[in-house]
């Protein structure tokens, strides 16, 4: 028992002295960080002082820059869509005075804000109504948006131009984008359909009957049988 307890408190201290040695090195590291401080404390703040001015400058232009931005792109993009409204397409695109931005100059003086982003959409749309196909082309590919759904319609009415340049493959390529670019089942329904039948125009027939197999296998509410029909015309076409 004498041994035992002889063992017991041998252990402990053996413990104690190891603890006691832990607690030495963190003082030392401890100590260590402290020096490093003092001796670098100028810098640090410096440091410090860069990222609390990089944070304000960060709230300040979101306040004082972007926020005045957006509204002024408001109120030049409801004006465009005015125009639109009332008929008046050319005015609605703008673009030639500084009095009358329309679409284009929407988006040239605001194209970092969403409704300038918007604006260089309609303003391909207006272009493609015009019969301007590059330009509209050209005016589509600048968009961008977190909304899929206009991004899926972006594809589409890029694939429009190309096929009234006679580019019939890269609008096919563009449709196969549009079918995949939204979550919403109409929406991928549309463009998967006209890219079945820009397929079939193509002379595409495997291609043609993917599309339309996909539609009959997924978008059947959207298509009233009509995939039967189109697969069915594959063989033939």
């Amino acid at each position: 028992m004498a041994k035992q307890h002889t063992s017991h408190t041998s252990n402990k201290e053996m413990e104690g002295k190891e603890t006691v040695e832990v607690f030495k090195d963190l003082d030392r590291g401890a100590l260590d960080t402290e020096r490093f401080v003092e001796k670098h404390a100028k810098t640090l703040m410096t440091i410090f002082g860069a990222m609390v001015l990089a944070v304000l400058g960060y709230f300040a232009y979101q306040q004082f820059y972007v926020g005045p931005r957006n509204e002024e792109a408001i109120i030049s993009y409801l004006s465009a869509q005015k125009n639109l409204a009332d008929g008046k397409d050319e005015l609605a695109l703008g673009g030639k005075t500084a009095a009358n931005p329309g679409f284009l100059g929407t988006y040239n003086d605001y194209s970092g804000t969403k409704v300038g982003k918007l604006s260089v959409y309609n303003a391909g749309l207006l272009k493609f109504k015009e019969g301007k196909y590059q330009e509209a082309y050209d005016l589509l590919d600048k968009f961008s948006s977190d909304n899929k759904v206009l991004i899926a319609l972006k594809y589409g009415a890029m694939a429009d131009c190309q096929s009234n340049l006679n580019k019939n493959e890269d609008a096919l390529s563009l449709l196969d984008k549009a079918t995949t670019a939204s979550d919403d089942p109409y929406t991928s329904y549309y463009f998967t359909r006209k890219a079945g039948l820009v397929s079939l125009a193509l002379k595409k027939n495997a291609e043609a009957k993917k599309y339309f197999t996909t539609i009959d296998e997924k978008y059947q509410d959207y298509d009233n049988g009509m995939s039967d029909s189109y697969i069915e015309m594959v063989k033939y076409y």
